[in-house]
Protein backbone atom coordinates (compact mmCIF):
# COMPACT_ATOMS: atom_id res chain seq x y z
CA UNK A 1 0.00 0.00 0.00
CA UNK A 2 1.42 3.43 -0.91
CA UNK A 3 1.66 5.72 2.08
CA UNK A 4 1.10 9.33 1.80
CA UNK A 5 2.74 12.03 4.92
CA UNK A 6 1.98 14.84 3.86
CA UNK A 7 -0.51 17.74 2.35
CA UNK A 8 0.90 19.81 -0.75
CA UNK A 9 -1.98 22.10 -2.02
CA UNK A 10 -1.84 25.51 -0.57
CA UNK A 11 -4.32 26.59 1.82
CA UNK A 12 -7.10 28.88 0.62
CA UNK A 13 -7.95 32.06 2.97
CA UNK A 14 -10.74 33.05 5.06
CA UNK A 15 -13.74 30.98 6.95
CA UNK A 16 -12.24 28.97 10.05
CA UNK A 17 -11.38 31.63 12.62
CA UNK A 18 -14.13 30.92 14.43
CA UNK A 19 -13.52 27.23 15.07
CA UNK A 20 -12.46 24.77 17.11
CA UNK A 21 -10.83 21.26 17.46
CA UNK A 22 -10.92 17.64 18.84
CA UNK A 23 -8.83 15.19 17.63
CA UNK A 24 -10.99 11.94 17.88
CA UNK A 25 -10.51 8.35 17.01
CA UNK A 26 -11.81 7.86 13.05
CA UNK A 27 -14.96 5.39 12.79
CA UNK A 28 -16.12 3.85 9.92
CA UNK A 29 -18.33 6.86 9.65
CA UNK A 30 -16.08 9.04 9.01
CA UNK A 31 -14.16 7.10 5.75
CA UNK A 32 -16.18 9.22 3.54
CA UNK A 33 -15.40 12.43 4.61
CA UNK A 34 -12.10 11.35 5.17
CA UNK A 35 -11.73 10.44 1.09
CA UNK A 36 -13.07 13.52 0.17
CA UNK A 37 -10.07 15.54 2.56
CA UNK A 38 -7.84 13.65 1.22
CA UNK A 39 -8.61 14.57 -2.42
CA UNK A 40 -8.08 17.74 -1.33
CA UNK A 41 -4.75 16.85 -0.11
CA UNK A 42 -3.31 14.49 -2.42
CA UNK A 43 -2.96 13.33 -6.08
CA UNK A 44 -2.94 10.11 -5.16
CA UNK A 45 -5.57 9.11 -2.79
CA UNK A 46 -6.27 6.01 -0.93
CA UNK A 47 -9.39 4.20 -1.78
CA UNK A 48 -11.84 3.84 0.95
CA UNK A 49 -11.50 0.30 1.07
CA UNK A 50 -8.09 0.52 2.30
CA UNK A 51 -9.43 2.76 5.16
CA UNK A 52 -12.36 0.03 5.96
CA UNK A 53 -9.22 -2.39 6.30
CA UNK A 54 -7.41 -0.84 7.92
CA UNK A 55 -10.15 -0.05 11.01
CA UNK A 56 -10.64 -3.56 11.36
CA UNK A 57 -7.43 -4.29 13.14
CA UNK A 58 -7.19 -1.58 15.44
CA UNK A 59 -4.85 -3.45 17.75
CA UNK A 60 -2.42 -3.02 14.98
CA UNK A 61 -3.51 -0.07 13.17
CA UNK A 62 -4.14 3.58 14.53
CA UNK A 63 -5.85 6.49 12.36
CA UNK A 64 -7.72 9.52 14.11
CA UNK A 65 -9.39 12.62 12.48
CA UNK A 66 -9.57 16.06 13.45
CA UNK A 67 -13.08 17.55 13.63
CA UNK A 68 -13.56 21.08 13.19
CA UNK A 69 -16.23 22.37 15.03
CA UNK A 70 -18.24 25.73 14.48
CA UNK A 71 -18.06 27.94 17.10
CA UNK A 72 -22.18 30.02 17.20
CA UNK A 73 -20.61 32.62 19.48
CA UNK A 74 -17.73 33.30 21.86
CA UNK A 75 -19.65 31.72 24.98
CA UNK A 76 -18.95 27.88 24.40
CA UNK A 77 -15.41 28.79 23.16
CA UNK A 78 -14.15 30.31 26.66
CA UNK A 79 -15.84 27.33 28.58
CA UNK A 80 -13.75 25.16 26.23
CA UNK A 81 -10.33 27.19 26.98
CA UNK A 82 -11.20 27.17 30.93
CA UNK A 83 -11.65 23.31 30.63
CA UNK A 84 -8.78 21.99 28.58
CA UNK A 85 -5.82 20.84 30.63
CA UNK A 86 -2.13 20.99 29.72
CA UNK A 87 -1.13 18.00 29.65
CA UNK A 88 -0.28 15.45 27.07
CA UNK A 89 -2.38 15.13 23.48
CA UNK A 90 -2.90 11.44 23.49
CA UNK A 91 -5.43 12.16 25.88
CA UNK A 92 -7.20 14.32 23.62
CA UNK A 93 -8.66 11.05 21.48
CA UNK A 94 -11.70 9.58 22.90
CA UNK A 95 -14.48 7.85 20.80
CA UNK A 96 -17.21 8.14 23.25
CA UNK A 97 -16.97 12.18 23.83
CA UNK A 98 -19.24 13.96 21.77
CA UNK A 99 -19.88 17.05 24.08
CA UNK A 100 -21.24 19.36 21.02
CA UNK A 101 -25.48 19.90 21.55
CA UNK A 102 -25.00 23.47 21.07
CA UNK A 103 -22.68 23.40 18.47
CA UNK A 104 -22.76 23.27 14.45
CA UNK A 105 -22.48 19.50 13.33
CA UNK A 106 -18.32 18.84 13.21
CA UNK A 107 -16.73 18.17 9.96
CA UNK A 108 -12.99 16.90 8.94
CA UNK A 109 -9.77 19.04 8.98
CA UNK A 110 -7.68 16.56 8.71
CA UNK A 111 -6.62 12.88 9.71
CA UNK A 112 -3.78 10.68 10.35
CA UNK A 113 -2.66 7.23 10.84
CA UNK A 114 0.31 4.57 11.34
CA UNK A 115 0.75 1.03 11.73
CA UNK A 116 2.42 -0.22 14.65
CA UNK A 117 3.91 -3.92 14.40
CA UNK A 118 6.41 -5.54 16.58
CA UNK A 119 8.53 -2.39 18.05
CA UNK A 120 8.34 -0.27 15.12
CA UNK A 121 5.50 2.70 14.39
CA UNK A 122 5.45 3.35 10.45
CA UNK A 123 3.58 6.85 9.75
CA UNK A 124 0.85 5.45 7.03
CA UNK A 125 -0.37 8.86 5.97
CA UNK A 126 -1.06 11.89 7.89
CA UNK A 127 -2.73 15.44 5.87
CA UNK A 128 -4.97 18.59 6.64
CA UNK A 129 -7.62 20.56 4.28
CA UNK A 130 -5.96 23.05 2.88
CA UNK A 131 -8.36 25.64 4.54
CA UNK A 132 -6.88 24.63 7.73
CA UNK A 133 -3.16 24.76 6.81
CA UNK A 134 -0.35 26.80 8.37
CA UNK A 135 -1.86 26.36 11.97
CA UNK A 136 -0.01 23.74 13.31
CA UNK A 137 -2.97 21.24 12.97
CA UNK A 138 -0.50 18.66 11.45
CA UNK A 139 2.05 19.14 13.96
CA UNK A 140 -1.00 18.63 16.40
CA UNK A 141 -1.65 15.57 14.88
CA UNK A 142 2.10 14.28 14.19
CA UNK A 143 1.97 14.32 18.20
CA UNK A 144 -0.41 12.46 18.74
CA UNK A 145 1.09 9.90 16.31
CA UNK A 146 4.18 9.71 17.96
CA UNK A 147 2.28 9.77 21.76
CA UNK A 148 0.09 6.58 21.04
CA UNK A 149 3.70 5.08 19.27
CA UNK A 150 4.98 5.33 22.58
CA UNK A 151 1.76 4.63 24.29
CA UNK A 152 2.33 1.20 22.53
CA UNK A 153 5.42 0.33 23.41
CA UNK A 154 7.44 0.91 19.75
CA UNK A 155 11.03 2.13 19.89
CA UNK A 156 11.05 3.57 16.30
CA UNK A 157 8.63 5.84 14.15
CA UNK A 158 9.09 5.66 10.33
CA UNK A 159 7.58 7.31 7.43
CA UNK A 160 7.97 8.03 3.75
CA UNK A 161 7.97 11.58 2.41
CA UNK A 162 8.23 13.47 -0.73
CA UNK A 163 11.70 14.58 -1.87
CA UNK A 164 10.31 17.98 -2.57
CA UNK A 165 8.26 18.67 0.48
CA UNK A 166 10.83 20.52 2.16
CA UNK A 167 8.26 22.08 4.59
CA UNK A 168 6.96 18.39 5.51
CA UNK A 169 10.63 17.42 6.16
CA UNK A 170 11.55 20.56 8.17
CA UNK A 171 8.49 19.01 10.43
CA UNK A 172 9.65 15.88 10.55
CA UNK A 173 13.55 17.18 11.42
CA UNK A 174 11.93 19.04 14.70
CA UNK A 175 10.91 16.09 15.95
CA UNK A 176 14.25 14.48 15.46
CA UNK A 177 13.71 12.27 12.65
CA UNK A 178 16.18 12.04 10.00
CA UNK A 179 16.70 10.67 5.92
CA UNK A 180 17.36 7.01 6.52
CA UNK A 181 17.07 5.98 3.01
CA UNK A 182 15.16 7.10 -0.42
CA UNK A 183 12.52 5.07 -1.98
CA UNK A 184 12.98 5.02 -5.79
CA UNK A 185 10.03 6.61 -8.23
CA UNK A 186 7.99 5.77 -4.41
CA UNK A 187 4.97 7.73 -5.55
CA UNK A 188 2.97 6.79 -8.50
CA UNK A 189 1.28 9.95 -9.84
CA UNK A 190 4.55 11.29 -10.79
CA UNK A 191 7.05 8.78 -10.32
CA UNK A 192 8.75 11.00 -7.24
CA UNK A 193 11.17 9.57 -4.67
CA UNK A 194 10.36 9.26 -1.23
CA UNK A 195 12.71 10.21 1.19
CA UNK A 196 12.75 7.37 4.43
CA UNK A 197 13.24 8.96 7.46
CA UNK A 198 13.46 7.86 11.14
CA UNK A 199 13.34 8.68 15.05
CA UNK A 200 15.75 8.39 17.01
CA UNK A 201 15.02 5.83 19.95
CA UNK A 202 12.18 6.26 21.82
CA UNK A 203 13.14 4.66 24.60
CA UNK A 204 16.26 7.48 25.10
CA UNK A 205 15.15 9.28 28.08
CA UNK A 206 16.59 12.45 26.35
CA UNK A 207 14.57 12.19 23.67
CA UNK A 208 11.70 11.23 25.24
CA UNK A 209 12.09 14.84 26.97
CA UNK A 210 12.44 16.55 23.88
CA UNK A 211 9.26 15.22 22.16
CA UNK A 212 7.30 15.80 25.73
CA UNK A 213 8.56 20.00 25.08
CA UNK A 214 7.41 20.02 21.86
CA UNK A 215 4.20 18.61 22.73
CA UNK A 216 3.86 20.65 25.25
CA UNK A 217 4.38 23.92 23.15
CA UNK A 218 2.35 22.74 20.39
CA UNK A 219 -0.45 22.15 22.69
CA UNK A 220 0.09 25.35 24.72
CA UNK A 221 -0.27 27.46 21.41
CA UNK A 222 -3.30 25.64 20.40
CA UNK A 223 -4.84 25.40 23.19
CA UNK A 224 -7.59 28.10 22.85
CA UNK A 225 -8.74 26.00 19.89
CA UNK A 226 -8.90 22.54 21.55
CA UNK A 227 -11.97 21.08 22.88
CA UNK A 228 -11.70 18.99 25.71
CA UNK A 229 -12.14 15.41 26.33
CA UNK A 230 -12.84 13.59 29.79
CA UNK A 231 -9.62 11.45 28.74
CA UNK A 232 -7.40 13.98 28.52
CA UNK A 233 -5.40 13.25 31.00
CA UNK A 234 -1.42 12.27 31.92
CA UNK A 235 1.54 12.30 29.33
CA UNK A 236 2.71 8.82 27.47
CA UNK A 237 6.16 9.82 28.77
CA UNK A 238 4.44 9.13 32.60
CA UNK A 239 2.51 6.33 32.57
CA UNK A 240 4.62 4.13 29.56
CA UNK A 241 7.00 1.39 31.05
CA UNK A 242 10.67 2.47 31.52
CA UNK A 243 10.95 -0.29 28.90
CA UNK A 244 8.07 -0.09 26.79
CA UNK A 245 6.45 -3.78 25.61
CA UNK A 246 6.54 -4.72 22.04
CA UNK A 247 3.08 -3.95 20.92
CA UNK A 248 1.19 -6.71 19.46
Amino acid sequence: MLVSTECERAAQPGGVLQRMFQIDLMTMDDIPEVGRVERRCFTNPWPLSAYRRELRFPEQNYYIVLRAIDEPDGSSASLHRNEMTRRALTRLVHPFARRMEEQALPHIAGFAGMWVMYDEAHVTTIGTDPIYRGRGLGELMLVALFDEAIRRGASLLTLEVRVSNKIAQRLYEKYGMSVQGVRARYYTDNGEDAYIMWSQSLNDPAYRARLEELRMNIVNRLEPLLVDTPAFAASPSATSPSVPDIAS
